[in-house]
């Protein structure tokens, strides 16, 4: 596959965002070509650091640094890459190709704060943010998807053994919960569906996964849907809540929970003004809907990756794929020949000890689920499409007691 396109002239290349996928993109691109002008524009420092690493790390007691494999401005200057930190583009214009900037390191009105970066290609890798129902107001709850956030959290939780609810038991959600536990706090664990993984998967295999969380000792209140968050005159945060008479029909009135934090993990959306600045088409659930081939979008020389990019309708927010999609990236803006990314779902693993779940395919909770295996230790159920075919297989391995 031929790059369109593909005369770059003094601008470069310019990504925004220095998550992983974002310098994954300027690795591809550093193998192909030493010397092509990159800018890399990020709103925090540009560390480098594995984000999934962020729902184990407090339980094996890793502080925000000790994640961090590179600072921001070493890995620019490994890369030959112009890092333009503590950043925000708050406009593209298509037609010059030009992008607005403010810093926020510049704060003299003198200066007006404002400055502009020329682009012949635009990848853009800003990431996906988490979802803040009006229930969860953001002033009172955590979220665990960025560095410095992790890092604020992990110093409140460091002066020992606390309550702390997670609200949503996704992926990220219940990895979390474990990991609070291990490292010796309390945990209540509150989802709208009777069981965690309950948007991903059938009831046969989630209820497996909510006895072993149970069975750890977290509290799982499956079934309860937020309705306020309060902070109480002693500092901690009163969370009030109320059963779904869709899951819960025989649920009696509750009492509030009384925690000394909240983390929210009730999902991610992307932020709309860069892709509706660029026009490019988009969806705030799902992301920037680009071409499978060679993740362009539908706005010339702009390209995304990562969680704000979606393909066929679906989010991409795994890692797995990061490395072939910045490969096909660089290719692509370097105008080199190449075969096209070609999208495989990446195997979903949960990497919680108490039980072990692997996905493969395209899971969703309802279904032709089709049970290939049943026993105490193992489950594995085949989900079917129209033609019979097997689009995802959910494989849930309970670990085996010790013998004495």
């Amino acid at each position: 596959m031929s790059a369109e396109n593909s005369e770059v002239s003094n601008n470069g290349i310019v990504i925004i965002g220095a998550g992983l996928a974002g310098w994954h993109v300027i690795d591809a691109i550093r193998a192909k070509d030493k010397d092509i002008p990159i800018t890399l524009i990020t709103s925090d420092s540009g560390d480098r650091y594995h984000k999934p690493m962020l729902t184990m790390a407090i339980s094996q007691k890793k502080s925000a640094a000790d994640l961090v494999r590179a600072t921001g401005i070493d890995a620019a200057e490994a890369t030959n890459v112009k890092l333009l930190a503590n950043t925000q583009v708050t406009d593209v214009d298509t037609t010059t190709q030009q992008l607005q900037l403010i810093s926020a390191l510049r704060s003299d009105p003198v200066y007006t704060n404002y400055a502009t970066i020329g682009y012949d290609k635009l990848v853009l890798a800003m990431g996906a943010h988490p979802i803040f129902p009006k229930s969860l107001p953001e002033e009172l709850v955590w979220h665990v998807n960025h560095i410095e956030r992790f890092g604020q959290l992990q110093e409140k939780l460091a002066t020992g053994s606390q309550h702390v609810a997670i609200v949503g038991a996704g992926m990220v959600g219940t990895e979390i919960a474990e990991d609070l536990l291990k490292a010796g706090h309390q945990v209540t664990l509150i989802d709208l569906n009777g069981a965690p993984l309950s948007q991903m998967l059938p009831p046969k295999a989630t209820a497996r996964i909510a006895q072993a969380v149970k069975s750890q000792g977290i509290n799982f209140l499956g079934g309860y849907q937020v309705s306020a968050i309060t902070r109480l005159s002693d500092g901690k945060l009163q969370v009030s809540y109320e059963a779904l008479a869709s899951v819960n029909t025989t649920a009696e009135p509750i009492e509030p929970l009384i925690v000394d934090h909240v983390i929210a993990s009730t999902g991610l959306t992307v932020d709309d003004k860069l892709p509706t600045a660029a026009g490019v088409d988009f969806d705030r659930r799902t992301g920037i809907v680009v071409d499978a081939p060679t993740l362009r979008t539908s706005t010339a020389n702009i390209y995304a990756i990562g969680d704000c990019m979606s393909i066929d309708g679906v989010p991409c927010r795994y890692v797995a794929p990061l490395r072939a999609q910045a490969a096909t990236i660089a290719d692509d803006v370097l105008g080199l020949d190449h075969n096209g990314y070609e999208h495989k779902p990446p195997m979903i693993r949960l990497k919680n000890k108490a039980i072990s779940v692997m996905v493969t395919g395209v899971p969703k909770a309802t279904g032709n689920w089709q049970v290939k295996t049943e026993s105490d230790e193992e489950l594995v159920m085949d989900l079917l499409n129209d033609s019979d075919e097997v689009s995802a297989t959910v494989t849930i391995k309970s670990p085996v007691a010790p013998t004495l």
